[in-house]
């Protein structure tokens, strides 16, 4: 066993963290058994998500569907509401999906292997290879940021992101033991998120200092080398937020796209790349419009800006389609992040109701 990969591990063993998925190495020793699901559960909760926000959605998942085969048996509307406030909602959507075909094609069980565990819905390389090696004990090279961030570091890679993933899956693959590998895995991960962190890393109590050649030659900071960044694209649209007795007019989104599925109040078309409308001519139906403020949200690729129109006091007999919540219980709707926005800009107090009706 490499130095690097024993002095991580025997560095983990005392100061690994506890999170509500894992099972801590002194646990594996005495025999736990490992819930791939749980892994599965949270990494596609993880990515692109912190840690801290995750614990919650974690324990109420698990709490509410223990097994795969309960998730399986869920249905999609409450996944998604489940769901609503971790964003990136096609990872729900494949969610659901990757449980399905778990429990009807594989007895719920998931694969052990890599090349079974990639053909399931919303599981890519890294997740692959995180699942396989922390529930199975597959010597996979597991990569998330904080790994990028260690090993980099370790080697003073010079190649800028994304380019130089190669190399850092290709050094991490070289350092993963044959026994352990899911526990290196999280060694490393726990490393960059406690110690080798982005800005002021502790390199005086770090266990791998001496291997660090960053350390050794320049500032650990400078790793890993990134690209600049590309502005991200400004897109416009419109939100109508129409009331009638203390309830909201919702809609669901089309299963496909952004936010595919997810609850909404009525928007113009907008996409990543398309504009939507903006003004009171794109109106979803006739009502007393007026101009609530504007708001906007970032996504990953380009940040949205909507102009928040509302309707008091609306004729429900002349609205089509759609739905009616009490404004105190849209708390129990799969509203992304973006709709939550628009509706409290028209209902400043929306999303307090449902705590002083409670």
């Amino acid at each position: 066993m490499q130095p690097i990969t024993a002095r991580s591990l025997v560095w983990y063993d005392s100061y690994h963290r506890t999170l509500p998925w894992r099972i801590s190495p002194r646990e594996r020793r005495l025999g736990a058994p490992i819930d791939p699901y749980r892994i599965w559960l949270s990494e596609i909760m993880l990515q692109q998500t912190t840690v801290e926000a995750v614990k919650s959605y974690f324990l109420a998942f698990t709490k509410r569907w223990p097994t795969v085969g309960d998730l399986g048996a869920a249905s999609q509307d409450d996944v998604l509401r489940a769901w609503a406030g971790l964003g990136y909602y096609s990872r729900a959507r494949n969610l659901k999906k990757c449980a399905d075909i778990i429990v009807s094609e594989h007895g719920g069980r998931f694969p052990s292997d890599l090349p079974g565990l990639k053909s399931l819905p919303g599981i890519g390389d890294y997740t692959a290879a995180a699942i396989a090696s922390i529930a199975f004990d597959v010597p996979a090279a597991v990569v998330d940021g904080n790994v990028e961030r260690v090993v980099t570091r370790l080697y003073a890679i010079a190649t800028p992101l994304p380019l130089a993933k190669t190399e850092i899956r290709m050094r991490m693959q070289a350092l993963t033991p044959q026994e352990r590998s899911g526990d290196f895995a999280q060694a490393m991960m726990d490393l960059g998120a406690t110690i080798c962190t982005p800005r002021r890393p502790a390199c005086a109590i770090c266990p791998l200092n001496d291997n660090c050649q960053a350390l050794q030659s320049t500032d650990p900071e400078l790793f890993p080398v990134k690209a600049p960044k590309k502005e991200k694209p400004i897109r416009v649209g419109a939100a109508f937020v129409a009331l009638a007795d203390d309830e909201i007019h919702l809609r669901s989104r089309v299963e496909t796209g952004l936010l595919g599925g997810m609850s909404e109040v009525p928007t113009t078309q907008w996409t990543a790349r398309v504009d939507g409308e903006t003004g009171l001519d794109a109106a979803p139906f006739a009502a007393n419009w007026i101009a609530a403020g504007s708001i906007s949200h970032v996504f990953t690729h380009f940040e949205l800006r909507l102009n928040i129109y509302k309707a008091d006091e609306v004729e429900k007999a002349h609205v089509s389609g759609g739905w009616w919540v009490k404004v105190a219980n849209l708390g129990d709707e799969a509203l992304p992040t973006v709709m939550k926005k628009a509706i409290a800009a028209a209902v400043p107090d929306a999303f307090a109701r449902r705590r002083k009706a409670g």
